[in-house]
């Protein structure tokens, strides 16, 4: 079954292949890139239907002068730009914290964690499988939850929940010898470190 579910990802790359040329050109990026606004009009005619849609195509022809006056940076110049440094600094910490936030150890020694709990050999795929599935659904939760809550307000109670978990699946791991039931205490710990990492970071 595995072999199947792994190829399986590939038939959404190939429908994708498949629609993919009748899908418009961006209206932007013909009139902004291509400087062609009958294509760019077309595109918006086929995205949006018949109309008049020149207020659209004004927006996009002031983002075009927006652009044309402000000036690309190179790579040492934005770290050199006293205006962009806070900017850099929150950009450096958000994605350094979240390569350092413990996913990836989690996903890493779940089989482990899944065995010892005594699950059969054969049920551990499908249970690592409900755990990719589950960030999956909460990424999904996380997309309603932004426009009411913030992002900053997710990035605060992600990590701070997250790293709650992991001190107690640390405490379930030490003590997972001396009781049984520490063991899915631990599994259910791991389902929800990934749920408040979707939810999050």
């Amino acid at each position: 079954l595995w072999p199947w579910l792994l190829a399986s990802s590939g038939l959404s790359a190939l429908v994708q292949l498949v629609i993919l040329p009748f899908f418009p050109d961006s209206p932007s990026y013909l009139l902004i890139q291509k400087g062609n606004e009958e294509a760019c009009r077309k595109a918006i005619r086929k995205l949006w239907g018949e109309g008049d849609h020149q207020a659209e195509i004004d927006d996009i022809m002031k983002e075009k002068g927006a652009m044309a006056s402000t000036k690309t940076l190179r790579v040492l110049e934005v770290i050199k730009d006293p205006s962009l440094r806070w900017q850099l600094y929150i950009l450096m910490t958000v994605m350094t914290t979240l390569q350092l936030c413990g996913i990836n150890a989690i996903y890493f020694y779940s089989f482990e964690v899944f065995h010892t709990a005594k699950f059969e050999e054969y049920l551990i795929p499908y249970v690592s499988l409900g755990v990719g599935l589950c960030e999956c659904l909460s990424s999904i939760l996380c997309s309603t939850l932004i426009d009411r809550f913030g992002r900053k307000v997710l990035l605060w109670g992600g990590y701070t929940l997250m790293g709650s978990v992991l001190a107690l699946l640390t405490m379930t791991l030490s003590l997972q010898h001396r009781f049984f039931w520490m063991h899915y205490f631990s599994v259910i710990l791991i389902f929800l470190f990934v749920v408040f990492y979707g939810i999050g970071p």
